[in-house]
């Protein structure tokens, strides 16, 4: 789907969707072109308008600083990664930017949040730009804006696991390490976007040098970018403090059963030697002809349970 976006008087507006025929025109008059996975159809007008061939979802994602952040004929391009949300789980998806004098193309697959709330934003008249270089800005302002919200919901998260770990009586400790286990690849999603962002914003600001308004906001979103990195490592060291401690009590339960386990065999094990010793068929045994010799027989079983577990309890060790 194309979803074109003109400025008209320092306001960004979408247009509504218009009839194949009229396509090739509306394209050409744009300030930006949102590319939300293209029918092939669409990909041709948008290559004939280009002049040259959009990148395949392969080429997006390839890792390497030259393929990610380059220019050419067409205009600067920037591959950024965005927090997408799937199944319940936080992932990435790479959304590719072709930045020109006249408009902005961007070229994605998927739902991503950021994009929805941009539009709708728009439709309420709330993004005010005034080129499509402020535009792309304004996009990774609001990008690294959500990616200080998913963090605040980390953090909020972490503190109902840190409540159900370190206080909560009888907890469960598989499901705090289950939750954890999600939270820690939820941060690490984030702060890859952010690193990302990082690089994405230092490239532009090396080509948007004419418009030092831009370049002070993107100073800014350094900024914000350092101090939400800070955060990811203090959440980083959270969730391995929590991690290590749930482990330590599950292993402080596990020890606790096998203590049990042990005190039981070693309280049984004088009664069982001396209910082995009695049960030996020898010839010449002399409690056999006591008549008190199986009475007298239980009572030392008995007395040589109770004697270990004394000594146990006497101990602490119960």
């Amino acid at each position: 789907m194309l979803r074109l976006f003109t400025i008209n008087n320092g306001t960004l507006k979408e247009q509504s969707s218009l009839p194949e025929e009229q396509l090739k025109q509306s394209v050409a008059t744009a300030s930006w072109i949102d590319a939300h996975d293209p029918s092939d159809t669409e990909r041709q007008e948008l290559q004939a308008f280009l002049r040259t061939e959009l990148p395949e979802s392969d080429d997006v994602e390839e890792i390497e600083s030259s393929a990610r952040y380059f220019t050419d004929h067409t205009g600067i391009h920037v591959r950024s990664l965005f927090l997408a949300l799937t199944e319940g789980r936080h992932d990435t998806a790479t959304v590719a930017f072709i930045l020109q004098n006249e408009r902005l193309i961007t070229l994605r697959e998927g739902s991503l949040a950021d994009f929805r709330l941009l539009r709708m934003r728009i439709r309420r008249g709330q993004v005010t730009v005034d080129s499509p270089q402020e535009l792309i800005v304004t996009i990774f302002e609001q990008k690294v804006e959500n990616l200080a919200d998913a963090l605040e919901d980390i953090h909020r998260k972490l503190e109902d696991v840190s409540y159900l770990v370190l206080e909560e009586m009888n907890s469960d400790l598989e499901n705090a390490i289950d939750q954890l286990a999600k939270l820690e690849d939820s941060n690490g999603k984030i702060r890859l976007c952010l690193m990302d962002t990082q690089r994405s914003i230092s490239f532009l600001q090396r080509h948007l040098r004419r418009h030092p308004e831009l370049q002070e906001t993107a100073r800014e979103i350094m900024r914000d970018v350092d101090t939400l990195m800070s955060h990811t490592t203090f959440l980083f060291d959270k969730i391995n403090f929590l991690m290590d401690s749930t482990q330590g009590f599950i292993n402080i339960e596990q020890n606790k059963i096998i203590k049990i386990f042990s005190i039981a065999a070693v309280v049984f094990l004088p009664p069982t030697l001396v209910a082995s010793i009695y049960g030996m068929n020898f010839q010449h045994m002399p409690e056999l002809n006591l008549q008190l010799g199986y009475p007298g027989a239980l009572a030392l079983m008995l007395l040589a349970g109770i004697a270990p577990y004394w000594f146990f309890k006497r101990k602490g060790w119960l």
